[in-house]
């Protein structure tokens, strides 16, 4: 029983080094291609319903938020259903490995995000910046198994939250433009990678099923 055991869990470490090896194709471009079109109307819908976003920030927050969690369910649902059908074998193990850079700071930017509501009012308008930062760490951090250019994504995300906190002060705090064009233009340079260097749903199917 223990080789059995001993077996099993062997394999099971096989699977996982096979895919944290592996390049993962999860991710549709179309789909990323969509979460920036959401940032740059979330960026609009700012601009016309929050003019005054340091005076609404309850507004402010849950308007961001809620385009982060669409965005969010919108790609894991695709990167699920893509990686069931293209990495089937070790499908879970892809997912496992595709998101475990990411969640530690996704946790972080939530938990840095109430700290600042509850305690610290007077620094949020340093949130944009913020969010970006801790976006660009997570994205470096998965990078290693995603195609090469998509490093230099994370690196737009590192500039333009940098950018933020140097610029984005002042008559200029909390900007809608602040997170619709670093967003917009991040997730649109992504989904061109993507679509570039991995390919549209239909071609990938095609080669799976070979």
């Amino acid at each position: 029983m223990k080789d059995l055991e001993r077996a099993l869990a062997d394999i099971a470490e096989i699977r996982t080094q096979v895919a944290r090896g592996a390049e993962f194709r999860g991710y549709g471009p179309m789909t990323v291609a969509a979460t920036a079109v959401l940032a740059v109307a979330a960026g609009v819908a700012q601009q016309l319903w929050l003019p005054d976003p340091a005076a609404e920030m309850a507004g402010y927050l849950m308007l961001w938020i809620a385009t982060a969690v669409i965005c969010v369910i919108l790609i894991g649902s695709e990167m699920i259903a893509r990686t069931r059908w293209i990495h089937s074998g070790i499908a879970d193990e892809m997912i496992h490995a595709a998101t475990e850079q990411f969640i530690p700071a996704g946790v972080a930017g939530a938990l840095l995000t109430f700290v600042l509501f509850r305690f610290a009012p007077d620094t949020l308008w340093m949130l944009p910046g913020l969010w970006q930062l801790i976006f660009s760490l997570g994205f470096i951090a998965s990078c290693r198994s995603l195609p090469k250019p998509m490093f230099a994504v994370g690196v737009w995300y590192l500039g333009s939250g940098l950018a933020c906190l140097a610029y984005a002060h002042g008559v200029h705090a909390l900007s809608p433009w602040a997170m619709a064009l670093p967003f917009g233009a991040g997730q649109l340079a992504m989904a061109a990678i993507l679509y570039w260097g991995v390919g549209d749903t239909s071609t990938e199917d095609g080669d799976a099923g070979q």
